[in-house]
């Protein structure tokens, strides 16, 4: 028993609760599922009111589980930051989990947990590239995708309880995906036949259980570096080898009906947190584009220019400029969404204070990973608003993305990517500018061809070329002093 075991138990009544039965299975082991969908289940656990804990499958064979084994899985959860104009400083013991099983070394282990009667929910989190179809045997121990998992997972109970339609599972991905869990029920169904599973099972998945679309919003970076988590563990007062840092601020929104609601039961822990509603398009446009649009469009330029944290950027007086005019006047409206009057100002407005939070380390690497999937779902779509819109070509959009074009060219570097080849590759046989004119063209990346926006190619071209001559960082301070003084010139004397 470690020592975060020991301060837990040593006396404490909410041991308790390393008792209650596994009503979750849980895809992904990330940061980010531990500081929100976890935390909430576990503070409606402590109010009795879920009173279930969560076992969780790790998909990748990166890394291992042994973490969670010698803390008997537990870790603490760390919230810092500002909340109603209050400092928040908290520290939490979470009993969320009850067990980490690997996928690769553990598959029979998974599946015995279909057979569980307590099971109601299956929650998932395996990044933007995670929710694709692969044509696979799901009979394989165990299938390479997520979403063949899951299909092995939903046959097994199927089978277990005997096609029993009282047994199905609200199912809620939170994968930072449009229509996330209409997306991954198609490719389920889809799957399902082309394993030619028999009829009664594909009715089953479709009548018994529900897959909910859903968004997450909480930063939640992980661990911070190593004089700040030297700091936090001191005040501790114990070792923590999956100790998370994560913001006050948190929402999950959830679209599903009645029946939903009364199977998220933890809901009621922190009412304000969780939105359970039949759309919730309106919180995931302006997440999606105002916070996590931001971060894509903002995290080459800041890597490049030599920042590591986004609070860190924040702090200089050029960097914030960008990221505050690039949400503000350039994505929110352009948002392809209809929200209330004034609705994405106000969002991005909280959305700056939060991001100029110094307790929370998050890092632009790691906002960087799947950094041109990101870039096609979260932004082109604003991109062809802005146009649609203005007719022209938005400046710090434009830098952004040419500063996202610029990040693969660093030599050796490892960009986590599923493109990364691609753009090295251009990088190492091409000039800029026809590097710039491919990647535009490129329908297969973008679902349409950039280079028919007046002016986008030939302002990312000037951007690209003035990185590589002269710095990202003369760059950006030459196109933030170019608009202030634009916009001085345009205010009425």
């Amino acid at each position: 028993m470690n020592q975060l075991s020991k301060t837990f138990l040593s006396g404490r009544p909410e041991s308790a609760l390393l008792s209650l039965p596994e009503k979750v299975l849980q895809f992904g082991t990330g940061a980010l599922l531990r500081g929100l969908p976890d935390y909430l289940i576990d503070k409606a656990n402590r109010q009795g009111i879920f009173n279930g804990r969560i076992v969780v499958v790790k998909s990748t064979d990166a890394g291992d589980t042994a973490a969670f084994e010698q803390q008997n899985n537990l870790y603490t959860l760390c919230i810092r930051g500002i909340m109603d104009g209050q400092s928040v400083s908290e520290n939490i013991i979470s009993t969320a989990i009850s067990r980490v099983l690997s996928a690769s070394r553990q598959w029979e282990e998974v599946l015995a947990c279909a057979a569980n009667p307590a099971l109601e929910i299956v929650i998932s989190n395996t990044t933007e590239v995670g929710i694709q179809l692969v044509h696979e045997d799901i009979r394989i121990s165990a299938p390479a995708s997520f979403p063949g998992k899951l299909l092995a997972f939903l046959l097994a109970r199927f089978r277990a309880f005997h096609g029993d339609i009282s047994k199905g599972l609200v199912i809620i991905p939170t994968e930072l995906v449009p229509k996330n869990g209409t997306l991954l029920e198609s490719i389920i169904l889809e799957l399902a036949h082309l394993n030619k599973l028999e009829y009664r099972f594909i009715e089953w998945v479709e009548q018994a259980c529900t897959f909910c679309n859903s968004l997450v919003d909480r930063i939640v970076p992980g661990q911070p570096s190593s004089d700040k988590i030297f700091a936090l563990l001191e005040e501790l007062g114990y070792l923590d080898s999956l100790l998370t840092v994560a913001e006050p601020y948190c929402l999950w929104a959830i679209e599903g009906d009645e029946k939903v609601a009364n199977v998220l039961t933890f809901r009621q822990g922190e009412p304000n947190a969780v939105v359970i509603a039949p759309d919730i398009d309106q919180f995931r446009e302006r997440k999606l584009r105002l916070l996590n649009g931001t971060h894509t469009l903002s995290c080459g330029l800041a890597h490049l220019v030599g920042f590591n944290t986004v609070s860190q950027a924040m702090e200089d007086p050029d960097m914030a400029v960008f990221i505050e005019n690039l949400m503000l006047e350039e994505i929110a409206p352009a948002i392809p969404y209809a929200l209330p009057p004034d609705d994405a100002r106000k969002f991005g407005r909280q959305v700056l204070d939060r991001f100029r939070n110094p307790a929370v380390e998050h890092r632009w690497l790691s906002i960087a990973v799947q950094f041109s999937t990101k870039m096609h779902t979260r932004n082109v779509p604003v991109l062809l608003e802005y146009y649609r819109k203005k007719e022209m070509a938005p400046p710090y959009f434009t830098l952004g993305f040419a500063a996202f074009l610029c990040f693969y060219k660093q030599p050796g570097y490892p960009v986590q990517d599923v493109h990364a080849a691609y753009f090295m590759e251009k990088w190492q046989n091409l000039s800029p500018d026809k590097l710039v004119r491919e990647v535009l063209l490129n329908v297969e990346l973008w679902d349409t061809d950039l280079t028919a926006l007046p002016g986008f190619e030939e302002q990312v071209l000037q951007f690209v070329l003035g990185i590589q001559e002269k710095g990202a960082r003369q760059v950006l301070h030459e196109l933030v002093l170019k608009n202030e003084i634009k916009n001085f010139a345009n205010t009425p004397a």
